[in-house]
């Protein structure tokens, strides 16, 4: 034996190693295949277990957490039908570039390759989606790869890694030495890189950036938005990365992505010099690679971003800058110029932005959101996160919520279904002083509304609003523009359930509004209350967005 370092089984291990990382929650649907961690977390109040009820609300409250610490949000489900269950959160992590661990009990050492009960391949499954996929078949060495997936989660691009942990390998008593915590990677900017960007601005007639994504951070957001505003520079959000800087910021000009302002979206194409920060320049947030294409021609494009190997990936980028977010934000924030004179752009861009997400009421539309919205932006504070999935319904948020500071948004890129609800409960169990407002469609909601169990076993605080047209609205969208009177598989007819109900069965609260005037007495009583409460929201599916009818869509079929 080893002097000083003790006997352990290797599930002990593990939670020791969370510890050491500075790890305080995870999330999990129990399996037998990881019962010595279970064992171990019983002797470790410091870490909060929050119990799921599915393996997707699972991985999406792990999620959920990554974006809103800026640490590895932990996951912990079974093999086979739990893994594949998570697989949609891991994705999700993937392309939002979120930091995440899941971990995967496995069959044990000796079954493998027999096609034992619920066996997977788990490294090759997750390949695809995952910044690391491995699997830990000496306990000894559970030390080295734990630490190793803090690190990669965090590095660069941050992202989610899989560890597969069979469950004999974690009854196995060994001696292993624990690992110190893994400190953050900040890659510096470079100086001289800083001051080509200053000549390119001094340069420009119409310079626009594009904010948040990878590594992005409240220090980032803060600094960048007082170096935009200083010298006049309007800022778009990609897309879902509203809360990149505050909405109240002088030059904010909304967010790209879908249902953009045509103004916003011109001054991008217009735009001389693009610089974007931390975004990829996904196909959502340009549009499907047109609003600014790889090739940018008559544009120059500034990138900067946390990794390297997403520099020229894509986009060629005239000035590549890799650094850590908030230290380049930092150095924009205190670089000093005085040769450049102010842009106008910023203020002109923010007051069309002011103009674009005030709603109007609109004629003969019983209940219409985008009042809903602003009766929500009248009576609750800058710091409410609003949490959703994906959907049309999302859109009205989009466009006429104003979002605080990050973490205010929590919404995925990959715009998966079903998130909102288990990031509301991540939300309120991170942040319980803060109001938190899951935003979904009745579709959506209804891929994860089990996890209402979760919010009211630990007596979660969420407000639900579930927008009701009774159908899968995005798909029937498409489907009324290239089909048009041909509906098939995008109606959910009578098939809903009655919500109100659905809240009271997990001890919440619940109304229904049907319209527009008798939405601000319902969010009164709502917020007057706590725990679950819900307001199911019936809507028109000829209201299909806030800018377009489906009569509209049939018309340009």
């Amino acid at each position: 034996m080893t002097k000083g370092i003790a006997t352990r089984t290797g599930g002990r291990i593990l939670v020791d190693q969370l510890l050491a990382q500075g790890v305080d929650r995870i999330f999990t649907v129990p399996g037998e295949s990881f019962l010595a961690v279970l064992d171990a977390l019983h002797d470790s109040p410091e870490i909060d277990t929050v119990v799921c009820r599915q393996e997707g609300g699972v991985a999406y409250m792990a999620d959920a957490d990554g974006k809103m610490t800026g640490r590895p949000g932990i996951a912990f489900v079974t093999r086979g039908p739990g893994a594949t269950n998570a697989s949609g959160g891991v994705h999700v992590a993937f392309q939002d570039s979120t930091p995440m661990i899941l971990f995967v009990g496995d069959l044990a050492r000796g079954d493998r390759d027999r096609e034992g009960f619920q066996e997977i391949d788990m490294e090759a499954f997750f390949k695809p989606v995952a910044k690391w996929s491995a699997r830990v078949d000496d306990a000894r060495r559970i030390p080295e790869y734990v630490a190793r997936a803090f690190r990669v989660a965090t590095a660069g691009r941050p992202g989610p890694v899989v560890l597969s942990i069979p469950e004999d390998m974690l009854r196995d008593e060994v001696e292993a030495a624990d690992r110190k915590a893994v400190p953050p990677v900040a890659e510096m900017p470079d100086p001289g890189a800083v001051a080509a960007l200053f000549e390119l601005l001094k340069e420009a007639a119409a310079p626009i950036a594009i904010v948040g994504g990878a590594d992005w951070s409240p220090c980032a957001g803060h600094h960048f938005a007082n170096f935009a505003y200083r010298h006049g520079i309007p800022v778009a959000a990609a897309f879902r990365r509203q809360d990149a800087v505050s909405n109240e910021c002088g030059v904010y000009a909304g967010q790209l992505g879908y249902g953009p302002n045509p103004k916003l979206q011109q001054r991008v194409r217009d735009a001389d010099l693009v610089i974007a920060v931390g975004a990829r320049l996904g196909e959502s947030t340009t549009d499907g690679y047109t609003l600014l294409t790889p090739d940018h021609p008559g544009q120059t494009l500034v990138h900067v971003h946390p990794d390297p190997n997403e520099l020229g990936r894509v986009y060629e980028a005239d000035l590549p800058i890799c650094a850590d977010m908030g230290e380049f934000a930092q150095m924009l924030d205190e670089w000093q110029d005085p040769d450049l004179v102010r842009f106008s752009a910023g203020e002109q861009a923010h007051k069309e932005w002011l103009d674009w997400s005030t709603p109007a009421p609109r004629d003969g539309v019983a209940m219409d959101l985008g009042p809903c919205v602003g009766v929500m932006r009248d009576k609750l504070p800058a710091n409410t996160i609003i949490c959703n999935g994906a959907g049309n319904f999302s859109g009205w948020w989009h466009r006429y919520w104003h979002y605080g500071p990050q973490p205010t948004q929590l919404a995925p890129t990959s715009g998966t279904m079903g998130y909102g609800l288990p990031a509301a409960v991540a939300a309120s169990l991170r942040f319980a002083d803060r109001p938190v407002v899951c935003v979904a469609g009745d579709g959506d909601f209804l891929m994860n509304g089990q996890e209402l169990a979760t919010a009211a076993s630990r007596n979660a605080d969420l407000l639900v609003i579930l927008v009701d047209n009774g159908n899968y609205g995005t798909i029937r969208m498409h489907q009324e523009r290239d089909y048009p009177d041909r509906v098939s598989g995008t109606q959910l007819g009578d098939g809903n359930p009655d919500f109100v109900k659905f809240a009271e069965a997990f001890g919440g609260w619940g109304t229904r509004v049907e319209t527009t005037d008798a939405f601000e007495a319902a969010f009164d009583e709502a917020m007057g209350r706590k725990g679950i409460r819900l307001l199911h929201c019936l809507t028109d599916i000829e209201q299909i967005t806030n800018a377009t009818t489906l009569t509209k869509l049939k018309a340009k079929a």
